[in-house]
């Protein structure tokens, strides 16, 4: 499993070296560090998906309050994912097609770009690529899930933008505190030291499905073997490490086919499909990236 903070020594020398690490770590211990709130448009559809009297008309009236997501919904629902024969053009009518769950995880991913924003233009670019990554993986593990019977695109894809929202708390810190960092190091070693833990903390936050605190604390613990069925943390590890591929040099990612997730997956899927899904899907990444853009 992936070290945590309670599984990590943070003696009082490491914590000396790394202001940001001694304060993430001191404010998140008292329970004090700040942590993005769930989009409001998502707690709004979440409430009112919860009602036992909720219908696509009532809950569109909701979704409609914002024009881009109701746009974005509707796109989703033309989408290769879930196209069907006729054009959806309305919002109850997409909302019909998605099912009200899938579209409570689909608007709540949209609406997550807001969560990444910060005042420096250092943490801010951070926050981009943070924004960058995690919705790519988030477009990958969606046509992964497509692909392998009893996963819903949606709930992959809401999965692979919150693989690392723990570190969405530290850039904030770092954006508010920018005397606390001394090394540029400072940051990498914070984030390796406390994304699980907080992470955690916001999937609890957040009342999100308890899976997806195991896609937090195993989104990286490549050689995880539990011997349980594919899970929600098995395609978004191996989404993430189709997302490196061009970007990390591959000497220091671990084999695919040497993965435990890897093989899981690979049970459902072409061989072609598993090791060539960006080229194959290309399209439908493509598509799904622009939407959460």
């Amino acid at each position: 499993m992936t070290e945590t903070v309670n599984d990590i020594d943070l003696s009082a020398a490491s914590l000396a070296k790394n202001k940001l690490l001694m304060d993430c770590y001191r404010y998140m211990q008292a329970d004090k560090l700040v942590l993005p709130t769930i989009p409001d448009v998502s707690f709004k559809i979440r409430r009112a998906i919860n009602d036992d009297k909720a219908s696509s008309t009532s809950i569109a009236r909701v979704v409609q309050i914002d024009p881009s997501i109701t746009g974005r919904l509707i796109q989703i629902s033309n989408s290769p994912l879930y196209r069907g024969r006729k054009k959806i053009e309305s919002c109850p009518e997409a909302l019909t097609r998605l099912g009200l769950r899938a579209a409570q995880d689909i608007i709540t991913a949209f609406a997550m770009k807001s969560i990444f924003k910060a005042k420096s233009p250092v943490i801010a670019r951070k926050m981009a690529e943070l924004w960058a990554h995690s919705s790519y993986v988030a477009s990958i593990s969606a046509v992964f899930a497509h692909r392998i019977p009893g996963f819903d695109p949606d709930r992959a894809m809401l999965a692979g933008l919150i693989h690392d929202v723990g570190i969405v708390p530290i850039l904030t810190h770092a954006d508010n505190h920018p005397d606390i960092i001394a090394n540029p190091k400072d940051l990498a070693e914070t984030v390796k030291q406390l994304r699980v833990d907080i992470g955690v903390q916001i999937v609890r936050r957040w009342d999100f499905p308890s899976d997806f605190e195991d896609v937090v604390i195993n989104a990286e613990n490549w050689f995880r073997n539990d011997n349980q069925p594919t899970s929600y943390a098995d395609i978004v590890m191996i989404a993430q490490l189709h997302s490196f591929i061009g970007k990390v040099d591959v000497k220091k990612m671990p084999k695919i086919d040497d993965l435990p997730a890897y093989q899981k997956i690979a049970e459902h899927l072409d061989a072609s499909d598993s090791l060539d899904i960006l080229e194959i899907a290309r399209d439908e990444i493509e598509h799904i990236r622009k939407m959460l853009a």
